[in-house]
C-alpha cells in the first residue's frame, strides 16, 4: 500500500507541477477560443460609421447598454447626454481591450478582473435593462438544466476569469517576459 501511495504522490507531484504553467495557459486558451470573438464582435455592432466611428457610437451602442432609456428617449441618441456616451464609449473598448489583453496575458489579473466586472454589469442590463427573465435565458443554479444563457454559462465564463485572477497568466504570457525582464533592475 505504502509503494501505491508513494506512486501516486510522485505522479500527481508532477501533475500539480504541470499545472503551474498549463493551467493559466489553458484558461487563456479557452478564454480566446470562446469569448474573445464573441466579444470583439459585441464591439464590432456599437461603432460608428467610417473611422470615426471609434469616438462616436452606433444607436445598437446605446439600444445595448441603456434599452430603456433608449426607448424613452424615442430612440434619438441627440437627447443623451456626455455620461451616457463616455459609458458607451467605455463599454466599447473594454470589449476589445480587455480581452486582448487577456488572451497576450498583459496585466492578466487586472484584466480579468474588470472583464468579471463587465460580465456581471453586462448580465444585470439582459436581466432589468432587456427584460430577459424567461427560465430558458436566465436560467436558475442547482436545477437540472445547464443551458441558460445568463446564470448557467456566465458563471463558467467567471470562473475561468477568477483563475487568472488569482493564479495569472502563466509562464507564457507578457507579464512572465516584464517580469523576468524586471527582475535584474530590481535586484
Amino acid at each position: 500500500m505504502h509503494a501505491l501511495v508513494s506512486i501516486h504522490n510522485a505522479v500527481f507531484g508532477l501533475v500539480e507541477k504541470a499545472g503551474d504553467w498549463l493551467m493559466p495557459l489553458a484558461a487563456r486558451f479557452v478564454f480566446a477560443s470562446t469569448l474573445l470573438l464573441y466579444y470583439w464582435n459585441s464591439g464590432l455592432t456599437k461603432l460608428g460609421d467610417g473611422i470615426f466611428g471609434l469616438f462616436s457610437p452606433s444607436i445598437g451602442a446605446y439600444s445595448q447598454i441603456f434599452p430603456k432609456q433608449l426607448e424613452a428617449a424615442g430612440y434619438d441618441v441627440s437627447q443623451f447626454g456626455l455620461f451616457q456616451k463616455l459609458v458607451v464609449l467605455a463599454g466599447t473598448y473594454a470589449e476589445f481591450i480587455l480581452p486582448l489583453m487577456i488572451v497576450i496575458g498583459l496585466a492578466t489579473r487586472l484584466a480579468s478582473f474588470g472583464m468579471i466586472g463587465f460580465i456581471i454589469v453586462q448580465s444585470l442590463t439582459d436581466v432589468i435593462g432587456h427584460g430577459a427573465t424567461d427560465d430558458k435565458t436566465l436560467g436558475a443554479l442547482f436545477d437540472r438544466f445547464p443551458d441558460a444563457v445568463i446564470l448557467d454559462q456566465r458563471l463558467f465564463w467567471i470562473f475561468v476569469l477568477t483563475y487568472l485572477v488569482v493564479k495569472g497568466a502563466g509562464a507564457l504570457s507578457v507579464d512572465a517576459l516584464l517580469r523576468r525582464q524586471l527582475e535584474p533592475a530590481i535586484a
